[in-house]
């Protein structure tokens, strides 16, 4: 596989990131260490915990058990948003333990916060939306994200069947995705490093803490059929939440699936980059932006990953004045629904099987008809470029 590089910038990037440094100093804000984001973690936090202790250590009757594992899912997708993602990312404090605290939540959750920051930070963040290295739009033979992906006849149905599917996604991270990964390392161009001792405490402590709250201590109270179907509502609702979201940012008809040249891995400026391939939506919105720790403004957080999702709304109105300074294009929905509308039709278009490429046109082979030939290898020529 070839490494792919991005070129130099034409200035939009410097001017961007000039602009945005001229509105932290004029407002005195810091990056990370947000109060706001102290409070919000606390709520959420607070929010799982009385979830999971009502569920697990209060609830008697099924209609309760289900729907406090809806609002389990959601709070589970909650932290994952807004606690894990800003400490993966380093945009939660300026001092390291604390972003390695809140990105470990994902290993108490059930998933690994050092795999996720491989395939994020390493490589969707660096490679977004190119086919064989953005490992988040890889659903494997399952689905049809990118136009560079090989068509099953079954993708012509991808449209209804994703939907549910989505759901499953922490189910399959938990018990399946991490440990491949694990087992696969240290092989190709983008497998995970090798772990230190100290990776591997954290792995296994997470995933022992995890499956302990998933089902040992909950199965010393309820029965074994209630346990699991309380854990499946949970992981299908955090997974179709999650899934969702992140498919609205990158996966829909406005965004752009670069191919790359065998022959010149090269592309253009990266920064122009991420922004042909993401989209923002319901940027009004502001619960909607609270509840998804602002990655409605996923085309902010792909620029500035490093600062604290709090100040993406302020720093929306920078980006997109920049583009339009600049002549670059900022993609945004209007609505969460249009968002999704748009991921919906996008689907079914990578459901359809790709169109046939025309057969070459036959050479005129009539001396007398010069201007005939001559229109008919025009012709030729445009099928070719076709």
């Amino acid at each position: 596989m070839n490494r792919i590089t991005f070129g130099a910038g034409d200035g939009f990037h410097s001017l961007l990131r000039a602009r945005v440094h001229d509105h932290f100093e004029a407002t005195g804000q810091e990056r990370r260490d947000a109060p706001a984001m102290v409070v919000k973690s606390a709520l959420i936090l607070g929010w799982f915990v009385l979830t999971y202790w009502l569920l697990v250590f209060q609830v008697r009757h099924w209609p309760g058990a289900v729907a406090l594992s809806v609002g389990l899912g959601l709070a589970i997708a909650a932290i994952g948003f807004n606690i894990q993602h800003d400490g993966g990312h380093g945009a939660y404090s300026r001092h390291r333990w604390i972003n390695r605290a809140a990105a470990m939540t994902l290993d108490l959750l059930g998933g690994s916060s050092l795999i996720w920051a491989h395939k994020h930070n390493g490589l969707h963040h660096t490679f977004t939306n190119i086919s064989g290295h953005d490992d988040d739009i890889n659903l494997g033979m399952i689905g049809r994200l990118s136009p560079h992906q090989p068509h099953r006849w079954w993708h012509r149905w991808q449209h209804l069947y994703l939907w549910p599917l989505y759901g499953m996604l922490p189910i399959k991270w938990q018990f399946f995705d991490d440990f491949a990964d694990l087992a696969s390392r240290g092989r190709g161009d983008h497998s995970l490093p090798r772990l230190s001792l100290a990776d591997w405490v954290v792995f296994l402590a997470g995933k022992a803490i995890f499956f302990s709250l998933a089902f040992v201590l909950p199965l010393q109270r309820h029965s074994f059929s209630a346990v699991i179907g309380c854990y499946v509502v949970a992981a299908m609702v955090q997974g179709v939440v999650l899934s969702v979201v992140f498919q609205l940012a990158h996966c829909v008809e406005e965004a752009d699936f670069p191919a790359t040249d065998p022959t010149s891995p090269a592309m253009g400026p990266w920064a122009d980059h991420q922004l042909a391939t993401t989209v923002d939506f319901s940027r009004s919105n502001g619960l909607l932006s609270w509840l998804l720790g602002g990655l409605n403004f996923q085309v902010e957080h792909h620029l500035f990953p490093h600062i604290c999702h709090v100040h993406y709304p302020s720093l929306s109105a920078i980006v997109e004045q920049t583009c339009r300074d600049c002549g670059v294009p900022f993609r945004s929905h209007r609505s969460f629904l249009s968002g999704v509308a748009s991921h919906y039709r996008w689907l079914r278009r990578m459901g359809q099987e790709p169109a046939v490429a025309a057969p070459p046109a036959l050479p005129v082979l009539l001396p007398v008809m010069g201007e005939t030939a001559g229109r008919g290898r025009q012709e030729a020529a445009g099928l070719s470029r076709r």
